[in-house]
């Protein structure tokens, strides 16, 4: 493996999670978002995560398959199948008849701890980028020296 390879994961990196904050803003932007219960032409909004897939050159090349890189990636973005929070607000514009209203299955604390995952899994991810970054430019310090 080589430093470009070290370049390539740390980029992947970035890139998933940075996906993941996006999905955490826009569930959290969603939380509040009233629906009436059970009618298929007002849907609840649901929780989305992303499921992450490693990429292995070598695992692939050994297999016969063509390599497609190495680090991480998005492989899909799920909805979670959690039941949505039933609320009985029966002056809701959109309550049902017996004065329920759904809201996402959303839990802030969740979201704010996942968020705080996925930066620090960012943040790593910079790191090692910066540090491959200052390794080759200490090769290329050498080489000229």
């Amino acid at each position: 493996m080589g430093l470009f390879d070290t370049f390539s994961i740390s980029a992947s990196g970035m890139t998933s999670e940075r996906l993941r904050l996006d999905l955490i803003a826009n569930n959290v932007a969603n939380m509040n978002t009233a629906s009436r219960p059970n009618d298929p032409n007002d849907p609840v909004y649901r929780r989305r995560v992303p499921l992450f897939a490693e990429q292995l050159r070598q695992s692939m090349a050994a297999n016969g398959l063509q390599p497609k890189g190495i680090g991480v990636k998005v492989r899909a973005i799920v909805e979670d199948p959690a039941p949505p929070r039933i609320v009985n607000d029966p002056n809701h514009p959109l309550a049902d008849e017996q004065g329920n209203v759904a809201y996402p299955n959303i839990n802030i604390v969740n979201e704010m701890v996942d968020m705080i995952t996925a930066s620090r899994s960012y943040e790593a991810n910079v790191t090692t980028l910066n540090a491959a970054k200052s390794m080759a430019l200490k090769a290329l310090e050498i080489s000229r020296g």
